[in-house]
């Protein structure tokens, strides 16, 4: 099903923050990874993210901060702004942005679209349209380009030739109220300084756009709650993980208001049995756990609701309320990212913690040189082990290669979960 969106923007100039492209609006103090967490976390369905850098040192500034931002969010990010040649759109790309945006007002924007789209593939481009040139439109629509982000005016003047060419919009507009306009079959979103406050709650406007029949990104129950199988005092567990760790956090209840509420909201919500009444998580400690999915057991009688954690789940400090061990016994942890993951640990704490005789500290001594020839033999001792027939002799040469690329890693300060992020988002 296609949703309606909601996109605020953001404006990056001199590693400043603003709502707006004449700079006027400074987003909170200015932070711009702040700004897309707060908009990511009110319930935004993507940000527009502006570069206004104007030399290379700006440029790659404004590229720091755009990969910060997309470590730090799951919401997709649109960028434009500082394109002159196509390296700029693989940089874009590659710092984690959805999609990377071409302008009309480039003559050299329109020179490399077919270029650009035939790289990296025209579900990753958009344009923004000013109507400088005319036939930028239609160079879009041939070239297949994923969205078109103009202005209110603009779209109306050019609403025939975007209607014939089915074109996927966005509209930049300052009216609060755009129901209408967003019914609009052309129109995928909107975004402006309508919807580029930082308590603009997002989540609440696509709940009442829903109401008007507009097909927003919303979450709805598959089941309702009267068909939960509730306990004596009338409420469901809920057993609450980590969405990206699987990590079990805490374990809380919920009546019927506070599903409801946490649906709603997108922030979980629970009942206190203790005060008898609705808790919004992280109200008062700031540690919010926003919903990324909610699932329900086979018997009606438990839920498992998967969050974004902000800060500790537990009232004492502890990242999770299950950090005190009761028995165990040895076992091999064989869950892949958590191996790789303490491998990493072990690899971090020897470069701040060198130990005598440790291997893994020879090759950070020896430097970048030695690690990526290491690398390089490992990688060539895989190619041999593949044409053996016994797959054993593979897996050890793999298991060599991937520690010595760990070790690179931890060298350079890439982690696992950025390699996980890129390849999910290809």
């Amino acid at each position: 099903m296609s949703y309606k969106k909601l996109i605020p923007n953001i404006y990056l100039k001199d590693e400043k923050a603003y709502a707006d492209k004449d700079l006027s609006v400074l987003l909170g103090n200015g932070d711009a990874v702040a700004a897309a967490n707060r908009f990511s976390e009110n319930g935004a369905d993507e940000i527009l993210v502006m570069d206004l850098s104007y030399d290379d040192d700006s440029h790659e500034k404004a590229i720091g901060i755009l990969r910060q931002i997309t470590k730090s969010i799951d919401t997709p990010v649109l960028v434009g702004g500082n394109v002159k040649r196509v390296e700029d759109i693989k940089k874009y790309l590659y710092a984690g942005a959805k999609t990377a945006l071409l302008e009309d007002v480039k003559e050299s924007n329109l020179l490399m679209m077919k270029e650009v789209a035939d790289r990296f593939g025209a579900a990753k481009l958009g344009l923004v349209y000013t109507g400088a040139e005319k036939e930028a439109l239609d160079m879009a629509a041939d070239n297949q380009l994923s969205v078109v982000i103009l202005s209110e005016k603009q779209f109306t003047a050019d609403a025939d030739l975007i209607s014939a060419n089915q074109m996927n919009c966005i509209v930049n507009t300052k009216n609060t109220d755009f129901t209408a306009l967003i019914t609009n079959e052309n129109i995928g979103g909107v975004t402006g300084l309508s919807v580029s406050a930082l308590d603009y709650d997002a989540m609440q406007a696509k709940q009442e756009l829903s109401k008007k029949g507009i097909a927003m990104n919303t979450f709805t129950s598959a089941i309702a709650f009267s068909e939960f199988k509730l306990n004596s005092d009338g409420l469901i567990p809920v057993v609450v993980q980590d969405y990206k760790t699987d990590e079990v956090l805490m374990v809380a209840y919920m009546n019927e208001e506070a599903f409801e509420k946490t649906i709603a909201t997108g922030k979980m919500t629970y009942y206190s049995r203790s005060r008898q009444e609705l808790w919004v998580k992280g109200l008062t400690s700031g540690h919010f756990q926003y919903v990324r999915s909610i699932e329900i057991d086979c018997d009606n009688d438990t839920l498992l609701a998967k969050v974004k954690q902000i800060g500790a789940a537990c009232h004492t400090g502890n990242r999770s309320c299950f950090y005190r061990n009761l028995v165990s016994t040895e076992y091999a942890e064989t869950n892949p990212l958590k191996v790789f993951n303490d491998v990493m640990n072990v690899i971090e704490d020897r470069k701040q913690h060198p130990k005598e005789g440790s291997y893994t500290n020879y090759l950070f001594d020896k430097g970048i040189d030695k690690i990526l020839k290491k690398c390089g033999e490992e990688a060539t001792e895989i190619i041999i082990a593949a044409k053996n027939p016994d797959p054993e002799e593979i897996k050890y040469e793999i298991s060599d290669f991937l520690y010595h690329v760990m070790v690179l890693m931890v060298l350079r300060g890439v982690t696992w979960e950025d390699i996980v992020k890129e390849l999910a988002n290809r």
